[in-house]
């Protein structure tokens, strides 16, 4: 009995992490809903081949939270680590979307936007609406909220 409760916690689990329960998990643009489990495949093939303006969606775990950066656009600033162990710079447009309040560090956030590569794991921005309309629109979300 003891090892089908604990077959049971395990595949729980996992469904639960290959996106089916984990917060904002869902296809591009759409947040909330069931994602496939290879959502970072992308990231992680973009990061090996030294890819950009790659449009990609996944989730990982706020590391570090940094200084905004105010050098022209306005940007919320922070590291998220995937499940694979990459991490990521989030570069938030806080003039065209609402900053994160309350972010803290262990907080999953979810994401939709364009992957830039650098050698520290890539950049992740356009995490907004585009105003001009010639953009894919992108995302955040944390605590069930969507920011975009």
């Amino acid at each position: 009995m003891k090892k089908i409760l604990l077959l049971a916690a395990i595949l729980a689990a996992a469904w639960y992490w290959q996106g089916a329960g984990h917060p904002g998990a869902g296809p591009a643009g759409q947040p909330g809903r069931q994602q496939s489990p290879t959502r970072h495949d992308a990231i992680a093939a973009a990061f090996e081949n030294r890819q950009s303006g790659i449009q990609v969606t996944g989730a990982g775990v706020v590391v570090r939270i940094l200084a905004d950066d105010d050098d022209g656009g306005r940007h919320q600033r922070f590291l998220l680590e995937l499940d694979s162990g990459q991490t990521l710079l989030i570069a938030h447009n806080i003039d065209l979307a609402p900053r994160i309040g309350a972010l803290r560090e262990g907080d999953a956030v979810s994401f939709h936007g364009v992957y830039e590569w650098n050698d520290r794991g890539g950049v992740i921005h356009w995490t907004h609406h585009d105003p001009q309309g010639q953009h894919t629109p992108g995302w955040l979300r944390h605590n069930g909220r969507t920011y975009e």
